[in-house]
């Protein structure tokens, strides 16, 4: 099995410490065949961003040390926000990525880790994911440069009810909205499996939305841990490929040069 890991973080983003290098031992040692550093980029003032003018040159000194143990992409993960379009949008244009995930990180102006408190005691469950997805819709029409849109019920990870998850059939109007977008501008989606590191026992999204996405025509799909440590390298990656057969798929799905190309299971 060609084993990938399309999500992960290094000391090079705001939140990890991880050495670029120990994830890549690490990917070694877990069996991956391919991976894609996507170090966070989020336009909120609270997060720091890499230096990509040596962020590339050192990326591409590892891919060359380590060319015949595993296939290195340069990623990023841009947190996407309609009224920052442009600015997104330049970021993305700047740089030679392979793969972009873009990801909702915020709401309303409001970070979803730093505003937790604000922006969820001041809304109902209902209007807080709605919200979420409806900007959403917005990000995907506005910020026209990414290849697949990351944990697509993230919010579920900060909310601060009773039951944080999301059921597909509450939202489906709006969920149906976003995975038809998506599909119509030739966009993926991702699994991701932090969701096991996170409380929930499963991955980012659920079976439920991975099948209707699948059923609406999409096809573009990869899969990452989301690493920011390197212990959590490849982490229940093959569980989130089962995810991928039981939701319908035959194929996991790889970048180059933002090119999906397409990897049986």
């Amino acid at each position: 099995m060609y084993y990938t890991d399309y999500h992960m973080h290094t000391s090079f983003s705001a939140d990890s410490e991880a050495p670029m290098e120990d994830m890549i031992r690490a990917a070694i040692d877990n069996g991956l065949e391919e991976i894609a550093f996507t170090d966070h980029v989020d336009f909120d003032p609270r997060y720091t961003h890499p230096d990509y003018n040596l962020y590339i040159p050192y990326l591409e000194e590892l891919k060359f040390k380590y060319k015949k143990d595993i296939t290195i992409r340069l990623g990023i993960e841009v947190g996407l926000e309609n009224t920052k379009a442009d600015l997104v949008n330049t970021i993305t244009a700047a740089f030679p990525f392979d793969f972009i995930i873009g990801s909702s990180h915020s709401v309303k102006c409001l970070d979803l880790y730093f505003d937790q408190n604000e922006y969820f005691s001041t809304r109902t469950k209902q209007e807080a994911y709605n919200t979420y997805f409806e900007e959403m819709l917005l990000n995907i029409r506005t910020c026209t440069d990414f290849c697949v849109y990351g944990h697509l019920d993230f919010v579920s990870r900060y909310g601060l009810y009773n039951d944080n998850s999301v059921n597909y059939m509450e939202f489906a109007p709006l969920i149906d909205a976003v995975l038809k977008e998506l599909i119509e501008r030739g966009k993926g989606i991702e699994i991701n499996t932090s969701g096991y590191r996170y409380g929930i026992d499963g991955c980012y999204p659920s079976l439920d939305i991975l099948k209707r996405y699948k059923a609406l025509g999409g096809e573009i799909i990869t899969v990452g841990s989301d690493a920011h440590f390197a212990k959590d390298v490849g982490d229940h990656i093959k569980e989130a490929y089962e995810l991928l057969l039981a939701a319908g798929f035959r194929h996991v799905t790889v970048f180059k040069g933002r090119k999906p190309s397409f990897i049986t299971l």
